[in-house]
């Protein structure tokens, strides 16, 4: 009971943000604001490139989808209240909405990274079984991946939430970021934490070193079959292999370096999380759609297609993009 009288006693937490200094703030607020608006554009390009261009009816692009709309996610569930924040003063967030961010954050950042392993799955099928590649990867199988990316995201974070609301919190109730995370959280908690933290980072930080360690290992693998025997379109699955290694290697540095040690206050701690909450969905689309011929391609043309339109719009097709084994043909109709 004494308990729970401890942890009734806050209410409100109070985020530092990145600056106290008004002046900067704003200079901030703008700054980041182009950075949101350019994460919204660059994956909802992609998302709607991938939705209108036949030619990207494929299980990568169906999957690059699927990443950019999380990408979309987890920029938002940081981005809105840290830019709200940087134009108020004090910046606070209730004890249900801290816990509800950090749980969509690590949701979403969850099924980001399987997302990642199953980019990595789909290129290691169509450099080794390349006969067998659509008949593996068909529309069915694409589907449970993608359901099987958000169970994996929402277990992982469900875990550390169900952890997180047991701790009692009777003061201080200030956080030394911009957004709500485990990190500092569980630091305001009055009891001790170290077992915590513990199980924290074995959910979060051991399982991004073993995920990035098994990418390193896959992509290394796949190289190595490219060289060796692929020479027809060996540029291309060059191009795009490189594409996703920038990616992991941007989305698994950061936050290794936050996630992989006890909860502490570190320099740079702000700038690290900036990077793998803001910057990184910023980039993956730029990555993607820069070295990729045929998603370049496909955004120059469903562009025209929008131009030559009378009304400007271009209508939603008539039936959905159905993985068949030319993966061009709309088969089932809405």
């Amino acid at each position: 009971m004494a308990q729970d009288n401890q942890t009734s006693r806050v209410t409100e937490f109070v985020l530092l943000g990145l600056s106290q200094n008004s002046k900067l703030n704003l200079l901030l607020f703008l700054f980041f604001l182009i950075i949101y608006i350019t994460t919204w554009i660059g994956n909802l390009t992609i998302i709607l490139t991938v939705i209108f261009m036949h030619q990207l009816h494929t299980p990568m692009y169906f999957l690059l989808a699927n990443l950019a709309g999380t990408d979309i996610g987890n920029s938002t569930v940081t981005a809105l209240k840290m830019l709200g924040g940087l134009l108020s003063y004090p910046n606070t967030i209730s004890f249900n909405w801290c816990i509800t961010q950090i749980f969509f954050f690590h949701f979403i950042s969850g099924a980001v990274d399987i997302f990642l392993v199953l980019l990595a799955v789909d290129r290691y099928i169509a450099i080794y079984k390349p006969l067998q590649y659509l008949l593996i990867m068909k529309q069915e199988v694409c589907i449970g991946f993608v359901a099987a990316a958000w169970l994996s995201g929402f277990v992982h974070s469900i875990i550390q939430i169900g952890i997180l609301v047991q701790l009692p919190f009777c003061g201080p109730n200030v956080l030394d970021h911009f957004f709500c995370d485990i990190s500092q959280f569980v630091k305001l908690s009055c009891t001790d934490t170290y077992m915590t933290e513990i199980l924290m980072v074995t959910n979060s930080g051991l399982l991004l070193v073993v995920i990035f360690f098994a990418l390193l290992v896959s992509y290394s693998v796949i190289l190595i079959k490219i060289r060796t025997h692929v020479t027809e379109g060996r540029h291309k699955a060059l191009s795009t292999c490189a594409a996703q290694i920038m990616v992991i290697s941007i989305h698994f540095g950061p936050s290794m370096f936050s996630y992989n040690q006890l909860f502490r206050v570190f320099p740079g701690e702000k700038f690290v999380a900036v990077m793998y909450t803001l910057i990184t969905p910023m980039l993956n689309p730029m990555i993607y759609t820069l070295r990729n011929a045929e998603m370049k391609n496909a955004i120059r043309k469903l562009k025209r297609k929008i131009w030559s339109s009378r009304s400007g719009m271009i209508s939603f097709p008539s039936c959905c993009p159905n993985f068949s084994s030319e993966f061009l043909k709309c088969r089932t109709c809405i």
